[in-house]
């Protein structure tokens, strides 16, 4: 069993999507993380036998790798399957399976996509464990996540809305994930090659309503366990409103959120794989190859 905390209510997220569905869901961020998601396996000259798209919360990724020749089998893992609500997309088969218990075999598949899921994880180092056990070697998860800054105006207008009308703050938007912590959560689930950077958007809207509105056809809004119960004061969001456009406003009117795309990927270990040399192995040194002379430590140049 896990040690860590549990920040997510798993079963309101769920619900979360499937209202999200009704209200027909606002997908531009997704549609563009499955097009990037085609570029950088675009770089990669091999065709996955079997891939698993794990929790994205549309059919997006999937109809985006259904229009190429990368994937020959791809199979939706979905939490929601088996519902009205399940995001088959273009898969060509759609299992049950919630992010943080994964039904997949040992070695049995070649590649692992997600987009927008893997920030609701409890336990992502677990998660990422689970990946790297189910990926054969050599096999690759590629993924994108919300990423620490997303969301920063409206986490820091709701904050500064609720000191001053409650006196103390709630948390309204979700903690999210530091690249650095991401990259060494790669590392620590023993991933080959571990690569993280970050895509950061900039979307404007009418009004913070608007926003609002538009993360509640995301499936975006708060699924925290600790999230306040009561509801929202109308003071309070009036507040905020005016806070978010006094400070995140442009001239025309319009307000800024910024959207940080933080990007994972690694490799199941394979011998084939590079691997950094061992400390003392060089055959020549540093000064040499860039034609400089080197300088022991603690002195200084020009003595």
């Amino acid at each position: 069993m896990s040690s860590l905390p549990i920040l997510f209510d798993r079963d309101l997220l769920r619900a979360h999507r499937a209202r999200a569905g009704k209200l027909g869901g606002s997908t531009f961020l997704l549609d563009r993380v499955a097009q990037e998601m085609l570029d950088r396996l675009a770089t990669v000259r091999r065709r996955f036998e079997r891939a698993v798209d794990l929790g994205t919360p549309t059919g997006a990724v999937g109809r985006a790798l259904a229009a190429t020749d990368k994937v020959t089998t791809l199979i939706a893992a979905d939490p929601l399957a088996g519902t009205a609500r399940a995001q088959r997309g273009e898969a060509d088969f759609i299992v049950a399976a919630d992010e943080e218990a994964l039904p997949f075999g040992d070695a049995t598949l070649d590649l692992v996509v997600s987009a927008f899921a893997l920030q609701f994880v409890n336990d992502l180092p677990g998660t990422l464990i689970q990946v790297r056990r189910a990926l054969k070697p050599d096999g690759l998860l590629l993924a994108a996540l919300a990423g620490g800054d997303t969301l920063i105006e409206l986490r820091e207008a709701f904050a500064a809305a609720e000191a001053q009308i409650e006196g103390g703050i709630s948390p309204r938007v979700i903690p999210f994930a530091d690249l650095r912590d991401l990259g060494m959560l790669l590392q620590r689930a023993e991933f080959g090659l571990p690569v993280t950077d970050v895509d950061r958007i900039t979307v404007r809207y009418g009004s913070p309503l608007a926003l609002m509105h538009d993360l509640r056809r995301m499936a975006a809004t708060n699924p925290l366990i600790e999230r306040s119960r009561r509801p929202l004061r109308r003071a309070t969001l009036a507040r905020m409103t005016d806070i978010y456009v006094e400070r995140f406003a442009d001239s025309d009117g319009r307000i800024r959120a910024t959207f940080e795309i933080v990007w994972l990927s690694g490799w199941a270990p394979h011998e084939s794989q590079q691997k950094p040399l061992a400390p003392g192995s060089a055959r020549r040194r540093l000064a040499d190859a860039l034609g400089t002379k080197e300088i022991p430590a603690g002195e200084k140049a020009g003595r």
